[in-house]
Order: C-alpha cells, then structure tokens, then sequence
C-alpha cells in the first residue's frame, strides 16, 4: 500500500534529483541561459513585490499585506540543501519542525505549536500540520509560503500561528523545459527526482514531475529504513488572457521502518556518555552512546499514502471583475504502528545494562475531504480612489475514520537499552487491553469571506476581512470489542475578522500594522476525543506592527515585525474542583523578527533572519496523581526563545560558489511544568558548487560540519527527544534543458 511498485520503479531510474544544488535560485542567475553559478544582486531579493495566494485573495503584493510573509522558491530551497518538510520548516524565519512519529514535520511557530497551524495545499487547507503533514520531497513545489499570525480570517479554525501553504510545479505556456537532479550522500541516502514541462499547443501545455528518496535513515538510526515518492501532473488550457482552466493530480508516498522514536532519557548515573544536551530536575539525562538506538518492535513502520485531484477555472470577467472557482478531492491512507513510550527500570540480573518496558500503539487514518470554493473580486475605483474587493463561498466535507489501537506493557517483552533486538510485532486484537476505539467523524463546514483594500491616498492602504464559518462535527467513538456507540454532534459558527493598513513612506520603505482574530479547537478538530469535542473552539486574537524596505540600488531587503498573540478558553483545571477539566487556560506569546537579504558585491549574497519569541502560560494548571499544580509563568513545550538563520553564498571568478549556512534555535522544554530542558543549539552547512559543461552542476554539501549532538524536538512521551542528524556529506548533479 504505502511502496507502490509503479511509483517507486518509474521514479528512481529515469528522473534525476540533487536536493542541495545551487545551481537554480533567482539570486544564483543563469547568467548564460545555462547551469552556471553566478551569484548577482537582485531588485527584490525578499520577493516583496511578489503575490501570495496564501496572505490574500485580494492579489496583494508581500509589501502590501499588512502581516508577515515569507517567501521560499523551489531555487532557494535547492541552494539551501532543503530537502524535506521538515527541513523547510526549520528554515523558516521564527519555526522549528520536528519528525514525531504520529505528526511528521510538525511546527511550531511564534510560541504556538500542531493544532495551531494549518497546512494548504495550493491555497486548499485539508487540515492542520498534525493531520496531515508528512516529511515529504521538496521536489514538486514551486514555492512554499508563510503567513505568520492569526490567518482564520482567510482560513477557518485552526490557523492561530499561521498558515504554510505549499504550492505545486505547474505548466509554463510556450516553454520546453527538462529539469533532472540526483544525490547520493551519508546513510546511503539516495534522491533522484525531474521534471518536464512541454507546450502542447498554443493554448495547452503539461507539466509532471517524480521524485525518489531512500535511506537506511535520515537521522543515522539502528532499523529505520526510510522512502518517499512523489509524481505530480498538471494541464493548463489558456485560450486567451482573460481564461485559464488548471487540472492537477498529485500523489505522495512515504514509509518510515521501525519510526525513529527520539531518544529515551536514562538516570545519569548508568549513562556512558552523559551530555548536556538535555537537563531534568529528576536527573535523566541523554546518554550519546544510544545515539542510534531504536526500541520499536520488528514490523514497526509509519507510512502514508495520499492522492488529491483539482482544478481551477480562472476568468477576468472585464471592468475590473474576476472570478476563480476551486474544486479539490483529497484521499489519504495513514498507519502509525510503535511503540510509544519507554519506561526505564533499574539493572538487574537478567538486564545488567538496565531495559525499557514499553506499550505499543497502532493508529491508522482513513481521511477522505473535498472543498468547493467559488470568489468573486473586483479591482475598480470608488470615488476616485483605488478599491479591491472578493466576496467567497467554500464548503467542505471531510470523513475520518481512525483506529486506535493501545496495548499494556505486557503485550512487548522488556527491552535492553545497549542492546534492543526487537521482538516482532505484537498481533491479534486480544493484546490491547488498553484501548481499542474507533473515532469515526463527519465534518461538514460552510464559509462566507469577504476582504476589501482600500487605497486612501496612492500610498495609504486600509485593508480588512471578515469571515464567518458553520462548523457540524458528527463524532462516534466505537468500543470495537463490545460494540458500544458514544456519539456527539458539536457545532461551531465563529466570526474571524482583521484591520490592517500599509503606509509606503517613500524611498522603498513601508510601514505596516495589523489586528486580527482567530480560533481553534482545544485539540485538533478531527483527532478530539468525545470529551473535547464537546467544548467550545478556543478564541485568540494578535497585534502586529512592522516594515519592509528595500534600498541600495535594489541590492538589499529588511523585513522586521513585533507581535503579540493572546489564546484563551484552553483546557485547565477547576480551581473549585481540581478533578474537572474547564476551559479558562489561557496562552500568549509576544515576540520581534527580522530578515535581510544583502549583495555588497556582485558576487557575495548575504542573508538572514532572527526571531525572539517571550511565550508562556498565562493561566494554567494540572492534575497529577491527584495533584494540581500551577504551571502559570512556564513557557509551551517545543518554544525556543530564539531562532536564528544565515547564509553566505560567494562565487569565485564567476564560476565556483562557496556557500555556508548556519541555523540556531535556543533551548526549549518537552513538557509544561519545564522541568525537562533541551539546549540550543547551533548547525553549520557548507557547499561547494561548480559547473558541468553548460547544463549542469555539480555540488558538494556538508551538513552538520561540527558533528553537534543536540536535541531538535520532542514528541511523546515527554521523556523522549529526537536528536538531530550527525555529520552528513553527499554529492549532487543538477541539470536543465
């Protein structure tokens, strides 16, 4: 199911990929038509003139829209050595992602973590990064853009932090063109992808692309033998500039053997080699020596399989008005088999080294959605000012069926923790005793959005949006041994709206401040148990204020925005009755960005952002063993305080390019009472990259140059941490025809 033969046999031979070639990006110019490297200066190296579908319907610019937007083409993605989500992810300005086993490529962003952002698929929110993002090939995406903040307006529940929305390779009329890319690299890590995009007609032309990766494991771990696979087909119908028919279908694989876990924190004192990687109040520690450990039973695997099919009609009607209507079909197949927690006992005779007891879990998906949305917009003039204006109307249903699997201790044998070897895969329904559920949930939404921009001066803009939702959830839970139905019908109609404005003072710089509202379940939507279900959608709202100039004769870009941004009706303990569970929790977050790109030579590229994030718990507390603690003032797990990103990219007599490329994130903590603390840490990349005749690149990259042991995010349990990729070298040919 989740290796089809077909895909991964059609992929791998013919079609080419090198993940981290930077032979393609906007910054790094074919300055002869051809594969070369030269690195030049841009007129807009932050892409502020360019259009997101994510930030608005309105065709703002990134200058224009009154919030923060970033931007990542397929080219910096490539020069970056951006190979994954989850690699993207970390990449953005403010985020960090981690690969927990049951939500591949998870964010967190601006102090708001899974649930709290939502994932588009070409401007289509399927659902939220804990549903359904995977770790999947970089490959088929044209660009990935990021609107951080509060987006419900545009969105619906679930968009609290942001929206990342990932927009597919798509038919360039009139153009004939043939990209290949291969890599092999540490771990016997094997990428090969291409695409070809042919004119059929005046009128018609075809895009597909296909990608492969394989590796014994990405993060150099014992037993986890990884694969993804992507083929992406689209047809584009322009008869004329007014009308444009898309049709697309994309389909994604991936499965990960005995899913890496994170590492599991042992007492000190039986550690060989203890680090300061992670600190506890009780004393685990990470030991270095169980860097590749992995404790899953043999048989273990997470892997998904998933299929979307769309269109899109686009037609500029005349005197200024549009309209686009999407229609979108998505299918997907998902199955989390492993074993979710460790617990460590003590050495004894028949474990000198010390063993794990572990229960185990097998989840699958069966996700099932289709979205209809039709927008109207009009760009005229109001008593003689500027006036753009789209009015829309989305329905959506969604069916979603999970079982839930859990069994006791008992059902896995203790493991050594220097020497697992596995037992094989516990079977039959008769081992889980503690669960054995299906959540079978129908989702019905309804959608009416409006956005309107308002010039009130050619360099004064008001903008605003207003959207309104009705949201049914018919939920069943199902005791799949004695038949029992526990079913719920929870419905939400919550209002999201923003005011913004943009002020281009002049000389390049503009000036912009926003306020904007937003909702979110207590926990993900189509994942809530029926005790969940039942509560209200929690409400935030943010502020935010910054700018975006570029200068320098075009040579240099510098974003910057502070924020804040205020969650309440999160899930707390009564105060009068600690045994109950109420909404009154609240979260906040405040924090300051920046990014700058600058050329001071036309063959030096500088860039970079830093982000400082002050999140906490503004009201919250637990119940323990019967105790409730307070955890007001504790930061949200997986929040560091910092991030940070540069790179460096110098092309030697107009040929070779050197680059170098530092990523930090500042430490975090794995649960909310913060007694588990995971340090910062700092990753340097290099590469070195140099032509191959005039249609290729070839390219040397070094990830992880200083061999850190460092920690990059935590899953469940809370005593479990993934450890980030040791020292990796790979080679790759970039080529275009």
């Amino acid at each position: 199911m989740f290796r089809t033969p077909l895909l991964a046999g059609a992929a791998a031979p013919s079609l080419l990929l090198a993940v981290p070639a930077a032979a393609q990006t906007p910054d790094v110019t074919n300055a002869r038509r051809d594969a070369t490297i030269v690195v030049t200066g841009q007129r807009d190296p932050l892409k502020l003139d360019d259009r997101t579908q994510a930030s608005s319907r309105l065709g703002l610019t990134i200058r224009e829209t009154p919030a923060s937007v970033e931007l990542l083409t397929q080219d910096d993605l490539q020069t970056r050595g951006l190979r994954t989500a989850r690699e993207t992810f970390n990449d953005v300005v403010g985020a960090i992602a981690g690969n927990v086993p049951g939500n591949p490529a998870v964010v967190s962003l601006r102090g708001f973590a899974g649930n709290t952002v939502s994932i588009l698929q070409d401007g289509v929110r399927i659902s939220t990064s804990t549903v359904v993002q995977r770790d999947g090939n970089n490959w088929h995406y044209d660009r990935i853009e990021v609107l951080k903040g509060p987006a419900s307006v545009l969105y619906g529940e679930g968009a609290l932090a942001g929206v990342i929305n990932k927009v597919t390779r798509k038919p360039v009329p009139g153009e004939r063109r043939l990209d290949t890319l291969l890599s092999i690299g540490s771990f016997d890590t094997l990428y090969a992808a291409g695409g070809v995009n042919l004119p059929v007609s005046a009128t018609l032309a075809v895009r597909a692309d296909a990608s492969y990766q394989h590796s014994d494991s990405l993060y150099d771990v014992d037993n986890n033998d990884t694969f993804s696979a992507g083929l992406t087909a689209s047809a584009l119908w322009k008869p004329s500039d007014r009308l444009s028919l898309l049709i697309a279908v994309d389909h994604f694989e991936d499965r990960y053997d005995a899913t890496y876990q994170g590492l599991p924190l042992i007492p000190g004192q039986y550690a060989r080699r203890p680090t300061d990687a992670v600190k506890s109040a009780n004393g685990l520690v990470a030991d270095r020596s169980l860097r590749r450990r992995n404790y899953n039973p043999q048989g273990a695997y997470s892997g998904a399989d998933e299929t979307t099919v769309r269109t899109r009609l686009d037609w500029a009607i005349g005197s200024g008005w549009t309209a686009a209507l999407d229609l979108t079909g998505y299918t997907a197949d998902r199955a989390f088999l492993l074993a979710d927690s460790q617990t460590f006992v003590a050495p004894s005779a028949a474990f000198p080294n010390g063993s794990f007891r572990q229960t185990y879990q097998d989840f699958r998906h069966d996700h099932r959605f289709w979205n209809a949305r039709g927008v109207i917009g009009n760009d005229s003039r109001i008593a003689g000012l500027r006036n753009r204006f789209s009015l829309g109307l989305e329905h959506n249903d969604t069916d979603f069926v999970s079982l839930r699997q859990t069994a006791a201790v008992s059902a896995l044998p203790a493991v050594d923790v220097r020497d697992p070897a596995p037992a094989p895969l516990p079977v039959g329904p008769a081992i889980f005793t503690a669960g054995n559920v299906t959540f079978d949930s129908r989702l019905k939404q309804l959608s009416v959005f409006a956005e309107d921009a308002l010039n009130l001066t050619p360099r004064w803009l008001l903008v605003g949006g207003v959207r309104w939702d009705h949201i049914a959830l018919d939920r069943a839970t199902i005791q799949n041994v004695t038949g029992a139905i526990d079913r719920n019908r929870p419905s939400f109609d919550p209002v999201s709206w923003r005011a913004g404005t943009t002020w281009d003072v002049g000389a390049g710089l503009t000036l912009y401040a926003q306020y904007t509202t937003a909702v979110s379940p207590v926990s993900s939507i189509l994942l809530a148990s029926i005790a969940n279900s039942r509560f209200r959608l929690t409400k935030g709202r943010a502020y935010e204020a910054g700018f975006k100039v570029s200068g320098w004769g075009g040579r240099a870009s510098v974003t910057g925005a502070a924020y804040r941004i205020e969650q309440r009706d999160i899930l707390t303990r009564d105060p009068a009755d600690p045994a109950l569970t109420v909404q009154g929790g609240r979260q906040s977050s405040q924090g300051v960005e920046l990014s700058a790109i600058v050329a001071p030579l036309k063959a030096l590229r500088l860039s970079g952002g830093v982000s400082y994030t002050k999140a906490r718990y503004d009201a919250l507390s637990e119940l323990i063993g019967g105790v409730r603690f307070d955890r007001t003032g504790n930061r949200p797990i997986n929040v560091p305080a910092t991030t940070l990103n540069a790179a460096a990219l110098y092309t030697i007599a107009e040929t070779v390019t050197i680059g170098g490329f530092l990523r930090h994130a500042g430490a975090f903590y794995t649960d909310t009472a913060n007694t588990i603390r995971v340090a910062g840490h700092e990753i340097l990349d290099a590469s070195v990259s140099l032509p191959v005749g005039r249609q290729a690149t070839l390219t040397l990259r070094g990830r992880n140059l200083g061999n850190a042991f460092y920690g990059e995010y935590s899953g469940y349990p809370t005593t479990n941490v993934h450890i980030g990729a040791p020292r990796s070298f790979e080679v790759s040919l970039a080529s275009r025809f």
